[in-house]
């Protein structure tokens, strides 16, 4: 296995690290909770990765997202916006409007045909629009955060979430639960409230087609849906939407390779 730069992008729920060749494809990755003690954790990435090709002394790493600072072991540090763009770009292969949802923050980022930024809007200061909505409102539901979207896809109907505060929208939903509405139409709300959000996000850019989505949330089947029902965009999503920061991160690192 050749490897010529590594990305990781620590997230606020998890850390991903990917390698990359020299020719910029993705060779290896590995995905997991982010820890209390972030430069450990990198610690031990790098030896998972050590054990199968031996040193990594040259190889340079490049660090983003939500913890980046705290990635001591990094060559550099990079933007979430630069990363996710670069990413995107060289695993989809034009640019359009991305959007990215993470579990902290959501961004809209319009990638210019040479994969150049041209504008972008980001949200970092409210949970709404972001993955800890559905995770909050899971806890509330007792339903897994991984099971929501297919959930919400078997809704026959759409009850509105009136509120799009994080903490607003958990006592709506203790109330409506209370007077005996489904759980499928409340979650497909819940869906749609979060979307209209990031959809507000896309107005103030300028929707470019094509759409782009990256991040862990848009693995979310009804997210998918509902951004395509929003946008009236047909949606593109790489293989692997939650790698596109530390991929992005890779590249980066590729250029500061011997």
């Amino acid at each position: 296995m050749e490897i010529a730069a590594l990305g990781i992008d620590v997230g606020s729920t998890t850390v991903k690290m990917v390698a990359v060749n020299r020719a910029g494809a993705l060779v290896w990755d590995y995905l997991e909770p982010v820890a209390p003690r972030v430069s450990r954790q990198v610690d031990d990435f790098l030896a998972k990765l050590g054990a199968k090709i031996g040193s990594l002394a040259e190889i340079p790493l490049v660090a983003t997202g939500y913890g980046r600072n705290l990635v001591q072991q990094a060559r550099q540090s990079k933007t979430e916006i630069s990363c996710h763009a670069h990413g995107v770009f060289q695993e989809l292969g034009h640019g359009g409007t991305l959007i990215d949802i993470g579990g902290q923050d959501s961004k809209v980022i319009v990638i210019g045909a040479r994969g150049r930024i041209l504008d972008f809007a980001m949200n970092d200061k409210c949970a709404a629009g972001t993955g800890r909505f559905l995770e909050n409102s899971a806890a509330r539901m007792q339903i897994p955060v991984a099971e929501m979207g297919a959930v919400a896809l078997t809704a026959t109907e759409e009850f509105t979430i009136t509120s799009t505060c994080t903490v607003f929208a958990e006592s709506e939903i203790i109330s409506l639960l209370a007077q005996g509405v489904a759980v499928e139409p409340i979650l497909m709300g819940l869906h749609r409230a979060l979307v209209k959000r990031v959809a507000a996000m896309v107005r103030s850019v300028g929707l470019v087609p094509p759409l782009l989505l990256s991040g862990g949330v848009v693995k979310n089947p009804a997210i998918r849906k509902v951004i395509a029902d929003e946008t009236g965009e047909e949606v593109f999503v790489p293989t692997h939407p939650q790698l596109m920061g530390a991929l992005g991160a890779a590249l980066f690192a590729l250029k500061l390779a011997d």
